[in-house]
Parts: structure tokens; C-alpha cells; sequence
């Protein structure tokens, strides 16, 4: 009867101990979110309770399972406890990276409700996200490396490892030298401000958003819906546009090639009146001028404003769209033509006469000569 009841009341207990102290914990937090509404905390928090309940358990299994007396787990006693300690230091990791993501992920949210200038809320979120990507680095590699610890033999070759660290560290360095330009490039770009989740950049004469940064690679998002994946290093080494640095407003260009007879003047008016029907022009400003000339046509430009960059597009889209109609219905001499009619000859007297070097006036009436001889 003891043989039954004492592994029944190790292993059962152990998982019992597990639910209730988990169920507590549970309680606490539900209370103290309820308490602090300002602090999302505690709400994240909670979603600690598994990781938190498969290391209590593993703990309290690794502590006791010795003592249950059955022959089963006598015999395999070494490969249980390994794989139990394998467990307990896998689910620690585990709930050290769900506690620190709810610390970033709590900080990250009261900045953002108590901040009103989207360009630190980006630049914020850029550094949070970064951070815990570091982190999670860094927690599986020390978890990593707990658990190779454990086996004896590879304790004895960390020893030799240790020995030639400098070597393989210096022979490591070279092979990843593009992997770790990478990685510190990103390091630079979350802490320097270079460029933010959100941010509206033109690289490659592609114009898009970025939608994500990690620590080797970058994520454009286009116009057109597409993803341009690129090493964090370009933004470290190229240049490139950041339509979002200092501020979001922008200013757009419109140009109109036109004829010379073009009535400027009703076209200022008339671009006034598009961009008062217009939404997305944010009234900041505007003008219309004559900024170059050709032989055959003038050029010009109308300037306007938007709170944003898909604003501005949508404005430019507007203002060339409805003036080219307005010039087609009602000045359709302003549009560029092309002269296909031959050229009037001047009158005869206009021709230059030619003289031969003796002084004599060349023949005009002399019959051309024809390739016949």
C-alpha cells in the first residue's frame, strides 16, 4: 500500500501545489489590475501563469521524484533527473522572457498614452521592439548553454573551448564580419534615430514604410503592397530619403508643360478652387509660377502641402488630374501642340547669294546637277 500511496502523493502533490499556488498568483494580479487601471502591468503579467506553473512543477518534481520508491524511477534515476533539469531550465527561460516582455511591453504602453508626437512613439517602439529581440538573444543562448552544461562530457570540452576562446573568437569574428556589421548596424539605428517603425523612406527609388526592424534586417513596405526585405547595414552606409524626419508634413510639386499662350493667371485661380474642394490639402500653402521655358513649351509648377505623405500624393493626383481637364474644357489652346506643317520658305529676295572665289555671282538659274552626270 506504501509503495502506491507514497509516488501518488509525490507526483500528485506536486502537481496540486502547482494549480493552487498558480491560481493564487493568478488572483493577486487579476486584483491588482483591477486597483491600477493606469498600469498594464499586471495585466500582462498574467500571461506568465504557464511558463510560471511548468517551472514550479519541474522544480518540485526534481526535488522529489527520488523519493517515490519505485523501482522504475531508481533505475533510470540519472536520465529522469538530466531530463527534468533539461525542462526546469528550459521553462525558467521561458518565463524570464514572458516577465521582461511584459515589463518592455508595460513601459512601451504608458509612454505612448501619455505622449502626443507620433515621431517619439515610433522612435520608442523601434528601441522596444530591438530590445527585446537583445533579450530573447540572450536569454536562449544562456539557456542554451545551461543545458549543454549539464552533460559531463561537455563540460570537459568547454574546458579545451575556454582555452582557445581568443582563437575561435577571432576566427568567428572574421567568417560572421557581415552578420555582426548587421547586428550592430541595428543597434545604431534603434538607439541613433536613424529611421522608425512608421516612417515613410524612399531606397532604391522605392518609396514605402518601414514595417519592421530586427537586428540583421529591414522590412519596406511599398505603395503597391509590396515587401522589400534589406540589410540594416544600407541604412548605415547609403543614403537615402526619410520623408518622416522632423515632422510629418510635406510639400509637393505639380508640373504642367504647356504652350506659351497658357493664362497663367486663371490657373492660380483656378488651382485656389482645387484645392478648396480637395481634403486631404492641408491649407498650409500653395503658389503656381512659370519656372522654365523651351522652344515649344513652358513650364509649369504648382506647389502644395499635406499633413503626411499619402496626403501629399493624393493632393499632386488631384490638382493634375482636374487642371489638365480644366485646360482641355476651357483653354484647349494652352496644351502643347506639335507643328507638323512644312515651314513657309522666306521670299526670294531673302535667300543669301553665293559667290565664287573669283568674285562672280554663282548661277541661280544654272540647271542642278543630277547624279547622272
Amino acid at each position: 500500500m506504501e509503495t502506491l500511496l507514497r509516488p501518488l502523493i509525490i507526483l500528485g502533490g506536486s502537481v496540486v501545489i502547482t494549480l493552487v499556488v498558480g491560481w493564487l498568483v493568478d488572483l493577486l494580479l487579476r486584483r491588482a489590475d483591477g486597483r491600477h487601471h493606469e498600469t498594464p502591468l499586471w495585466g500582462l503579467l498574467r500571461r506568465c501563469g504557464i511558463p510560471f506553473q511548468v517551472t514550479l512543477c519541474t522544480a518540485l518534481l526534481r526535488a522529489s521524484y527520488t523519493q517515490t520508491g519505485l523501482d522504475l524511477i531508481s533505475d533510470h534515476r540519472r536520465g529522469i533527473g538530466q531530463a527534468l533539469t533539461l525542462v526546469m531550465i528550459g521553462a525558467s527561460a521561458w518565463l524570464v522572457l514572458r516577465i521582461a516582455i511584459a515589463v518592455v511591453d508595460s513601459v512601451y504602453a504608458r509612454y505612448a498614452a501619455n505622449t502626443r508626437d507620433p515621431a517619439r512613439v515610433r522612435r520608442v517602439r523601434t528601441q522596444v521592439t530591438l530590445i527585446q529581440r537583445v533579450v530573447t538573444a540572450i536569454v536562449t543562448t544562456v539557456a542554451v548553454a545551461a543545458m549543454l552544461l549539464t552533460f559531463p562530457a561537455m563540460r570537459t570540452v568547454g574546458t579545451s573551448m575556454l582555452a582557445s576562446a581568443g582563437v575561435l573568437g577571432i576566427v568567428a569574428g572574421v567568417a560572421a564580419q557581415s552578420t555582426l556589421g548587421n547586428l550592430f548596424a541595428g543597434l545604431q539605428i534603434a538607439f541613433g534615430d536613424m529611421v522608425r517603425i512608421g516612417d515613410t523612406v524612399v531606397v532604391d527609388d522605392e518609396w514605402g514604410t518601414i514595417e519592421e526592424i530586427t537586428l540583421t534586417f529591414l522590412a519596406v513596405r511599398t505603395w503597391d503592397e509590396r515587401r522589400i526585405t534589406m540589410p540594416v547595414s544600407y541604412f548605415t552606409s547609403q543614403p537615402f530619403e526619410n520623408w518622416s524626419r522632423g515632422g510629418a508634413q510635406m510639400t509637393g510639386s505639380v508640373f504642367f508643360h504647356l504652350d506659351h499662350s497658357a493664362p497663367v493667371a486663371a490657373m492660380r485661380d483656378q488651382l485656389r478652387d482645387i484645392l478648396g474642394d480637395c481634403a486631404a490639402w492641408d491649407g498650409r500653402n500653395w503658389s503656381l509660377a512659370v519656372t522654365d521655358t523651351t522652344p515649344s513649351t513652358v513650364v509649369v509648377r504648382a506647389v502644395v502641402t499635406a499633413k503626411d505623405a499619402d496626403d501629399i500624393w493624393t493632393v499632386r493626383c488631384a490638382v493634375r488630374e482636374q487642371m489638365i481637364g480644366w485646360l482641355r474644357d476651357h483653354h484647349p489652346y494652352a496644351l502643347p501642340r506639335i507643328a507638323t506643317a512644312p515651314a513657309a520658305p522666306p521670299p526670294e529676295d531673302g535667300w543669301p547669294v553665293m559667290t565664287h572665289p573669283n568674285g562672280k555671282p554663282a548661277g541661280r538659274d544654272r540647271a542642278p546637277r543630277t547624279g547622272r552626270g
